[in-house]
């Protein structure tokens, strides 16, 4: 049960952390932004990342993500993995991946898994092993340690406790040596490749010269924060092998958005209409696919509502997740997003005109507000 600091309301949907209401984030932002921010800092001094994204006077400048941060010598950025060391970059996220990795047998758990080739009949015979579900198969899923935002609500916070630098660092020729025979699809996640894009797509071009006879899909989940260059680049490879690129729309508010990551979405969302462009290119499989997390008081029916509507603008088939959430990170105060919660929410999106909406990790979901 937590209290919100600036209208006083209690509720077991304001967590305690925040100490804010989803109302008083939209109508009262610039007022408790100050608030938030230590929030954040906070949250990231613990696992000493910047508090915020540096702008240095005379700092190198990082363009690969929306925080175009400027950093000063032995200072890193605001993902943690880019640092200047005597005037110059590390190849940290370049050349060099700072990622750990594991097979997923198909079918996963996916957010794609219900409209993509591994877990579905699309894409056959091009693109796919099978008329059907990929059994037999897997997936190779790339975690990267280190992210653009800094969710309250983070599900994978955990990789911040390993080291930033040195403790997972591999050339690109890694994840290559990593695809065998039976590798259908390749998944960056984490985290968020955006901040180490570069290595991801060398690392995926390397990959796929080496194993150009077999099927090999390149995969992504981002939060759509990275220079729209190199996302254009990084649906190319997509769209070439029949993967997908899925993008999560953490909120429409742009306060509340900030108030949970941190960071605008206003990044995001101009690449995910961006993207829209490419995804009537190939239907089948689905180039674009979104998500949003059910964050119970702060993601509800009116948030995933003017998500969906966006997207119905741009290309009603687009897929939409809605993931149910559980506690986590700072946000461990909150419960369960509830069934009725999620199905308000779906048919929010469908109203909206969206025509494919699915629930997914419907087993985190609770019973009760």
């Amino acid at each position: 049960m937590g209290s919100c600091m600036q209208c006083g309301k209690t509720s077991q949907l304001i967590s305690m952390p925040l100490a804010l209401c989803a109302h008083c984030i939209r109508t009262h932002f610039i007022t408790v932004w100050p608030h938030v921010q230590k929030v954040h800092a906070q949250a990231r001094r613990k696992f000493g990342l910047p508090a915020f994204p540096p702008a240095a006077d005379n700092g190198l400048e990082c363009h690969l993500c929306t925080n175009q941060c400027r950093i000063s010598e032995g200072e890193r950025g605001y993902c943690g993995v880019r640092q200047n060391l005597d005037g110059e970059f590390t190849k940290n996220g370049i050349s060099l991946g700072n990622f750990s990795c594991y097979y997923d047998r198909l079918p996963t758990n996916c957010v794609a898994d219900w409209v993509c080739p591994g877990g579905t009949d699309s894409g056959f015979p091009h693109c796919s092993y099978s008329p059907g579900i990929e059994y037999g198969y897997k997936n190779l899923a790339v975690f990267f340690q280190s992210c653009t935002f800094n969710c309250l609500f983070c599900q994978n916070w955990h990789y911040r406790e390993s080291s930033l630098l040195s403790l997972f660092e591999k050339g690109p020729e890694a994840i290559a040596n990593w695809v065998d025979d039976k590798t259908a699809c390749i998944c960056y996640f984490g985290g968020d490749p955006s901040s180490q894009i570069i290595y991801a797509l060398q690392a995926s071009q390397t990959a796929r010269k080496e194993r150009k006879e077999q099927i090999l899909r390149i995969c992504w989940e981002t939060n759509g924060s990275m220079n729209s260059q190199y996302l254009k680049k990084a649906a190319q490879l997509s769209l070439v092998s029949g993967g997908c690129l899925k993008i999560d729309l953490k909120a429409w508010s742009d306060e509340i958005h900030s108030a949970l990551c941190g960071v605008s979405n206003q990044r995001t969302l101009s690449n995910f209409k961006l993207m829209a462009k490419l995804h009537a290119t190939r239907p089948d499989p689905p180039l674009l696919t979104a998500s949003t997390l059910l964050i119970p008081g702060y993601v509800d029916e009116s948030e995933v509502s003017q998500i969906a509507a966006f997207i119905a603008g741009l290309d009603k088939s687009i897929p939409y997740s809605l993931l149910g959430f559980y506690p986590h990170f700072l946000m461990n105060d909150l419960p369960p997003t509830s069934k009725k919660h999620a199905q308000r929410c779906r048919q929010a999106a469908l109203d909206a005109g969206l025509e494919k909406v699915k629930i997914g990790n419907q087993h985190l979901l609770g019973s009760s507000y």
